[in-house]
């Protein structure tokens, strides 16, 4: 198998816990795109947040950002959006009413924290997020969102609870991806933690769960590579990548 393309989660996957690009992960990404490897990032992160990162390396591919609701060039331009509807975020931020929870909303301009903007109308929205102090009231949540709604659900840490519009995810923005650059599914590896994660290391012809990955994930995935604190990434660019 000869991978064409990788595509990295960033927290939890290529960040270390200070939020860092350890040096081995950037050479083994170095030498991976000298070989001609397309590198991705895949995150739930807003382009804000993930252009930066891609900058450092110097990346010159895709981004995946929001679970898979925006694809970006690294250079910034906007390739495809995929948007939540009004109405159902204003049943998600009931919900989070009704339950007391924390919350984070994401539009295409900014996210908000733990705050509801004073007019949710004229803004584009990409992502919603639960925040849980108890895994018995983010397992009810999780129940509600799976009966009553169809949307995508999702985690970046057993502590919360990611909505996105029905069908996007990482793994649809990486078939986007793949499409465009004339790469199949069977020659990319994937690497990732959470269960935002889980369906894109499904659909790799290699798919990696983090050493400090969730159980799920590490039952899906095709191999377990090391902590994201010890260069995970880079042993499995190592292992299955470089030649």
């Amino acid at each position: 198998m000869s991978i064409k393309l990788i595509a990295l989660d960033m927290d939890g996957t290529l960040l270390n816990s200070e939020n860092q690009v350890s040096e081995r992960n950037k050479e083994a990404i170095k030498k991976a795109r000298a070989q001609g490897v397309e590198v991705v990032l895949s995150t739930g992160r807003h382009i804000s947040t993930c252009k930066p990162i891609a900058d450092e390396l110097e990346l010159s591919s895709y981004l995946i950002t929001g679970n898979g609701s925006e694809i970006w060039t690294t250079d910034g331009q906007l390739v495809d959006r995929q948007t939540i509807g009004l109405q159902e975020i204003k049943e998600l931020i009931a919900l989070h009413k009704k339950h007391k929870t924390g919350m984070w909303i994401t539009s295409t301009e900014r996210i908000w924290r733990n705050e509801i903007p004073e007019s949710l109308e004229g803004l584009l929205w990409l992502k919603f997020g639960f925040h849980f102090e108890d895994e018995v009231l983010r397992d009810e949540v999780w129940k509600e969102l799976e009966h009553n709604y169809q949307l995508e659900l999702s985690n970046s840490s057993p502590t919360n609870i990611e909505v996105n519009a029905t069908g996007i995810n990482k793994a649809a923005a990486l078939e986007k991806i793949c499409l465009r650059l004339g790469i199949a599914l069977k020659d990319v590896m994937t690497a990732g933690d959470s269960l935002n994660d889980i369906k894109m290391i499904q659909a790799a012809g290699i798919g990696i769960a983090m050493e400090n990955a969730q159980e799920s994930v590490k039952a899906a995935a095709d191999w377990v590579t090391g902590h994201h604190n010890d260069s995970g990434v880079a042993t499995a660019i190592e292992k299955w990548v470089l030649q």
